[in-house]
């Protein structure tokens, strides 16, 4: 078993824009590909973005222990992490990481401990992460506010990650993760 890197944040906070500059910065890390049964949004490629299963799909592998966690993150729209992605990474020698909704990443953690260097990322604030979420223009205004009222909840989780950067600038918060990081997988 190898290392992993866990982020969790709520909608809107900058954690995918994070993951994907540390991964240009940091060698060996390749990112987990999380399994969900929702439609694709705009752009989002099947085993690029996430594998995109029925919830028929997803709830036989639910049932073979093909996850290692999974949770219902909104009514009817679930997400996991496959046993089998992780063991591809580890096989080439990679470090794995996760970008899991904030239950995920606490079960991780508590699944693999000293293995897994967990990092939330927190919002500067509830209003900026409103003006993220209208800017990016993925999601209908019902559904946004439905991230909004789910943002407290997510937060309240932060204290049970490793470290928690605040996503003000986002310069400063990749140079953070990065160092982090390096530190950790050495």
């Amino acid at each position: 078993m190898g290392k992993l890197i866990i982020f969790s944040a709520p909608s809107g906070s900058g954690k995918t824009t994070i993951v994907r500059r540390l991964m240009t910065l940091v060698e060996g890390l390749e990112f987990s590909v999380s399994a969900t049964s929702r439609a694709p949004r705009g752009t989002e490629q099947n085993g690029k973005d996430y594998y995109f299963l029925s919830t028929e799909e997803f709830d036989a592998k639910i049932a073979s222990e093909s996850f290692v966690e999974w949770e219902e993150v909104y009514a009817g729209t679930k997400y996991g992490t496959l046993r089998s992605e992780m063991e591809r990474i580890w096989a080439l020698g990679h470090t794995i990481l996760f970008d899991v909704d904030v239950k995920g990443g606490v079960r991780l953690k508590n699944i693999f401990g000293d293995s897994a260097l967990s990092i939330f990322v927190m919002p500067p604030s509830k209003e900026e992460l409103r003006r993220r979420l209208v800017g990016r223009a993925t999601d209908s205004p019902e559904k946004i506010e439905q991230r909004i009222a789910k943002a407290d909840e997510e937060i309240s989780y932060a204290e049970q990650f490793d470290l928690t950067i605040v996503n003000d600038d986002l310069e400063t918060a990749v140079e953070e993760v990065c160092e982090a990081v390096r530190d950790f997988i050495g």
